[in-house]
Order: C-alpha cells, then structure tokens, then sequence
C-alpha cells in the first residue's frame, strides 16, 4: 500500500489509466496469479517462474533484503541445522521464503500457516505444532515481543551462499496482454506512485498508519518506520544490476534443487 497510496489518493498524473486496490496476503495474491486475471500483482519472486507466459516483472515495486531478510523462529535458541526434518511453519509453498529456506535446509516438513490472522503463526508455535516458523512481513519485526528466538535470517544465509548478492523477495508483475504502449504507461504511473512516496514519507506513513485495520496485527510508526526502511527504498524505485542477478540465482538454484520446475531467466517490463 505504500507504493501506491499517492496513485490511489491522486497525488500523482494517471495518464488516462484508472487504477482500484485490493489487499491480499502473499499466498492468496500468488494463487490468484494463476488465473492471469488482474492487470497488476504483488507476488513472490518465487512465483513469477509458474506464471511468467502471463506476466513480466515490473523494475519498480520490489522488495528486496540486503543481509536481512525473513527470519525462523523458535521458542529457544538453536541452529538451523537442528531442524532438519522437523515441522516448520510457512507461510506459502510459493514464497520465496520457503524457497530460500529449502535452499538452506533441504529437508524439513512445511506446515503451511497463512499470515493471516496475523497472531495465528505464534499460538501454532507455541501449541507444539511446529518445531520453528518461517516469518515474513511484519511477523519479523514482532517475534521478539513474543518471546521468541531467531534462528536464521534467510538473508543472512542467501548472501553467504551467493558472496554477498541482496535477496529479492517480492516483487509487482503485470499482464503481458496490456499490449507493449499500456505496459509502459501503466509502469511509469506506478514508478511515479513509487517515487512521490519515497519522497512524501512522513505523510505515506500517516495514512497508512490511520488505514491500518487488520486483526490483532499493533503496528505503531516507529515499526512501520523500520519495516519500510528494510523493503520500501531505494532498491523498491529501481531493481539494480544485483537485484537482478540475485533473481537470476534464484532461479538458477531452485531449478537444480528441483524446487522449481524449470529454469528460466527473468524479464522486466520497461
């Protein structure tokens, strides 16, 4: 929502383009891909591969983690490798966190726990259900509060597996059947949106912050602060050169691990 609230509240030109918003969680937005019915979408990284002869990869609109990234979790301190082959909770088998965290550890038995409700993850965690969560989005700024411990920071473990490259987690694709002259205009409204956010923070943050109504989900400003600081910058305005190679690697290795179906390279609307 942050990269679009200018868009959506008329703070920049739509060139004649007239843009509605839906929320959906990751998961629900990834399976909703498949049907190629929605002109633009926020899916994982992990997914563009399933729909890439619907869809290109917008450059503007990423999130991407830069030695951080989604972290598991657990009621004590261990280390990764302890988990193999326990229940693991994720939040998608098409996230690209639970790619990474295969990549990581290939054998661990996922249990797929939407991030919605939000509080849900934790009292699966604490019942026993699972031995760790795999958290993403806000749950990995939060899980100290509920007295759990980190075990690995995926994007800790992604740059040190790759010599350093940043991990790209999520990105906003759109329909191939636009045409080439409305993929352009749509991308540069959004890139716009993007752009007036960044540069209008304070106020996106206040309206996010006054829209916020998810269920038990307490996100004040100084977390919102930090959670757009880590995924909503610089890298979110233009996917850089890492970036992309980071997406190709992604590729590349969920391929050979047989995550994936197939190997593909990435590509970019303009």
């Amino acid at each position: 929502m942050f990269m679009f609230w200018a868009l959506l509240s008329g703070r920049v030109d739509c060139e004649g383009l007239v843009f509605t918003s839906e929320r959906g969680d990751t998961e629900s937005l990834n399976a909703r891909a498949e049907k190629a019915t929605i002109d633009v979408v926020a899916v994982s990284i992990a997914r563009w591969p399933s729909i890439a002869q619907d869809y290109l990869i917008l450059p503007h609109g990423m999130s991407v983690g830069r030695g951080y990234g989604p972290v598991v979790v657990a009621d004590r301190a261990r280390d990764l490798a302890s988990l193999r082959g326990a229940r693991i909770a994720v939040p998608g088998l098409r996230t690209t966190a639970y790619l990474v965290l295969r990549l990581l550890l290939p054998e661990f038995e996922p249990v797929v726990v939407p991030i919605a409700p939000y509080a849900r993850v934790f009292e699966v965690l604490r019942a026993g259900g699972v031995a760790a969560a795999l958290l993403i989005h806000e749950g990995r700024l939060t899980y100290a509060d509920e007295g759990l411990a980190c075990v690995c920071d995926l994007g800790e473990g992604w740059a040190r597996e790759t010599g350093g490259l940043p991990l790209p987690l999520g990105a906003n694709v759109i329909r191939r059947a636009l045409g080439t002259e409305r993929i352009a205009r749509v991308s540069r409204v959004l890139r716009a949106s993007i752009q007036w956010a960044l540069s209008h923070r304070d106020e996106t943050m206040s309206a996010l912050l006054d829209l916020e109504a998810r269920p038990g989900l307490q996100l004040d400003r100084a977390k919102l602060d930090r959670y757009l600081a880590m995924y909503a910058n610089v890298d979110t305005l233009d996917a850089g050169a890492d970036v992309r190679e980071a997406i190709d690697q992604l590729y590349v290795r969920g391929a050979r691990a047989r995550i994936l179906a197939e190997r593909v390279r990435a590509q970019f609307a303009p």
